[in-house]
């Protein structure tokens, strides 16, 4: 039987989603991509298709508890579960003193209320076969808060704490858990639009690469049972840390 790896959290094709969901096909895993907006499921579909993997996507909203239970159901159907994704929560940056209660919570539920659903769902399948990697993506917010960055901190460094919780439950159970830092920002698509003069201005080995991150996650998925890795920290050399 195919065993499957289900990625949550995926935008576009230059995104971390994406290669999450293409470095996992190329381990010979049917990859089920899940995000909110189906043109770029779509596409990234196609791209994992053209190297001769297999991908379904998947519309669902990482909050939404019913449709995250559907999508691990949905998962199992098409083979068992050996590798699950939490790739959701972009940034969140803002003022503290203006900051709206909604925007913060927010935050909350969408990088740390979603990692929960998503991972308790993964785990009651995993749990069934004693087997199977749970991995969390990370940002420099998991490790230390920065000035104006408090509502995207309290929910990233919440995501970690439960990871190491989950790691220490499941562990024993032969469940895989790890988180991944990215510490530093991302040379995909959301940041070369939005920020151009950024990226302009660090250059092309001032930002941590896609397929570099991608393989890092799959470094962990291959990890055997009396070597596991819990967290890894990835950033550029210029990165400060």
């Amino acid at each position: 039987m195919t065993k499957t790896a289900v990625v949550i959290g995926v935008g576009p094709v230059e995104g971390l989603g994406a290669y999450l969901g293409m470095q996992a096909a190329k381990k010979n895993l049917h990859v089920i991509i899940a995000g909110r907006t189906s043109d770029n499921l779509n596409a990234v579909v196609a791209a994992i298709e053209s190297e001769g993997g297999h991908a379904t996507a998947v519309v669902t909203d990482a909050v939404n508890e019913a449709g995250v239970k559907a999508l691990i159901k949905e998962s199992e159907k098409i083979g068992p579960i050996d590798l699950a994704i939490y790739n959701a929560g972009n940034n969140f940056p803002g003022d503290f003193l203006s900051m709206e209660s909604s925007y913060f919570e927010n935050a909350w539920r969408v990088c740390t209320l979603g990692g929960f659903l998503f991972a308790r769902e993964a785990i009651k399948a995993m749990l069934a076969r004693s087997s199977g990697t749970l991995l969390f993506t990370g940002a420099s917010a998991s490790m230390r808060g920065k000035p104006n960055f408090s509502a995207f901190t309290a929910a990233k460094a919440g995501l970690r704490a439960m990871a190491q919780s989950l790691a220490r439950e499941f562990g024993p159970e032969g469940i895989h858990v790890g988180h991944v830092v990215v510490d530093g920002g991302i040379r995909g698509e959301k940041v070369i639009t939005a920020y151009p003069q950024f990226v302009e201005s660090v250059g092309e080995d001032g930002l941590i690469g896609l397929k570099g991150i991608a393989d890092a996650f799959m470094y962990l998925y291959k990890q055997p049972k009396n070597a596991w890795t819990h967290e890894l920290d990835l950033r550029t050399h210029k990165e400060n840390f």
